[in-house]
């Protein structure tokens, strides 16, 4: 499934139901567990039941729910909220149902998909804060697994903290501007020293800080983070760089940046193309630096989104310098480079003991000029070469390398659009790699591995680089 059609069959919501009322049709099993999810809830629960199980009796007692020992009729749910089915009885859930659904009531008719109009998720509860985890039916049990994860995850405190939020919300909105200086105010309230001493139950010290931090606030300052994005896919994305895209108001992102992985920013941040591909230059590099300078010095806390890592043919260099004269603070934030991603869809060790101990990152037009770079010579002695952006220049690179000593049954990997899906290997020998010129074919994003190392990859998905003429036999040619 693309990520184009994995579209949900049901929308995610909450329900508002304080003080409302939720009919719980049934007297066993079923009904019990709605009741106890309910139970997470303020709203007016009615059981609907002539004979509930004991253990379920004893819980509507315990927990003062309404029961009403009744048959079904649609009277009885005339005034709810939602309704559950949860008889046991397949047919008889179908019919409340139907009855529901007659009188326009939301209605969950128990292990029954088509007969639901909402489903019930597996919940992680930190009133006022919920995690609901769904599955629209398919696998509860795979949403029970996730939800004993998130429950894991979420500190016990966190709802004591959000309920302290809420009574900061006024005086922040009177108090801040909107925009940057509010979401900063927020994040440190919910990962800093307030958080720490709702933790520690220490909820006069709280107070005190978060006093002390809403007075303090100023205008936020801007930003600006240097990401890579890794080769292109969107698990191979740090966790750092996941984060620092959510905290973004701002993402500038080359072309070679896949967008399902600019789609994972905060959802209202503005997201602005710069280009910066072979033939379709949008922006220079300067009007780079300045635009992001200019967002800095904005205010705005910016992730500048580059393909793989952004020291390795980034253009990183100029743009801190940019910031650094400009005043405005930055961070840079590694990521997986091309050639890193090249080797591992290859399982290719780009160093062996005994064969290779040197890696050398190149364009390969450093060997378009009349001057043979210092890393060729390396490539003699036996260093692996990465070659990035090298399939218009493939030619040139292994003619120079075989002037140069380098052996042409010397073996060579490449790869298009390393990581991806649509990831292409080939394999071949330093003589081989000219006819990669004129695979036109090959449109994405091309990493060249070079060197004896290659020989120990996995050639097994991979296709030849080079057609080989079939051999003709004498009864060939004498036909």
């Amino acid at each position: 499934m693309t990520a184009a059609n994995q579209k949900l069959s049901t929308f995610p919501a909450f329900f508002r139901v304080s003080g409302r009322t939720v009919v719980v049709v049934g007297e066993g099993d079923e009904a019990f567990a709605k009741a106890r999810l309910l139970f997470n809830t303020d709203a007016r629960i009615v059981v609907l039941a002539e004979a509930p199980e004991a253990d379920f009796a004893r819980f509507i007692a315990d927990k003062g729910l309404e029961l009403v020992r009744a048959p079904f009729s649609s009277d009885a749910i005339a005034d709810a909220a939602l309704v559950f089915a949860a008889t046991g009885d397949a047919v008889a859930d179908r019919a409340i149902s139907a009855a529901a659904r007659a009188l326009r009531i939301p209605v969950n008719a128990v292990d029954q998909p088509d007969h639901c109009d909402f489903f019930t998720p597996a919940l992680v509860n930190r009133a006022p804060v919920a995690v609901a985890i769904g599955t629209e039916g398919a696998g509860p049990v795979l949403a029970q697994m996730i939800r004993a994860q998130v429950d894991q995850i979420l500190s016990p405190s966190l709802g004591r903290l959000a309920s302290l939020a809420n009574g900061y919300r006024e005086a922040v909105d009177r108090l801040l501007p909107r925009g940057v200086t509010r979401r900063v105010f927020w994040r440190r309230f919910f990962q800093g020293a307030v958080a720490d001493a709702v933790n520690n139950g220490d909820i006069d010290l709280a107070h005190r800080t978060a006093d002390s931090l809403l007075t303090s606030q100023g205008r936020a300052a801007g930003h600006v983070w240097l990401v890579g994005a890794g080769p292109g896919a969107e698990d191979l994305l740090t966790l750092r760089a996941q984060r620092v895209m959510m905290e973004a108001d701002v993402i500038v992102f080359d072309a070679l940046v896949p967008q399902a992985i600019v789609d994972m920013g905060r959802r209202d941040a503005e997201r602005l193309s710069v280009g910066k591909r072979k033939g379709c230059h949008s922006k220079s590099q300067d009007e780079i630096n300045d635009l992001i300078v200019e967002l800095g010095k904005a205010g705005k806390r910016v992730v500048r989104l580059k393909s793989g890592d952004p020291l390795v043919y980034g253009r990183a260099g100029e743009e801190m310098a940019a910031l650094r004269q400009a005043g405005v603070t930055y961070e840079v934030v590694p990521g997986i480079t091309s050639a890193f991603a090249a080797a591992a869809d290859f399982e290719l060790p780009l160093t062996l003991r005994g064969v290779a101990s040197s890696l050398v990152f190149t364009t390969g037009h450093d060997l378009t000029g009349s001057v043979l770079p210092d890393w060729a010579r390396l490539a003699i002695s036996g260093a692996t070469v990465a070659v990035y952006m090298g399939r218009t220049v493939a030619a040139s690179v292994a003619a120079r390398l075989m002037e140069a000593g380098l052996p042409a049954e010397t073996t060579v990997a490449v790869v298009e659009n390393a990581s991806r899906r649509e990831k292409r290997l080939l394999h071949g020998t330093l003589k081989d790699l000219p006819g990669l010129e004129h695979r036109d074919e090959l449109t994405g994003p091309v990493m060249v591995i070079i060197g004896d190392a290659v020989a120990g990859a996995n050639f097994e998905h991979s296709e030849p680089l080079a057609v080989r003429e079939p051999v003709r036999t004498t009864a060939a040619l004498g036909a």
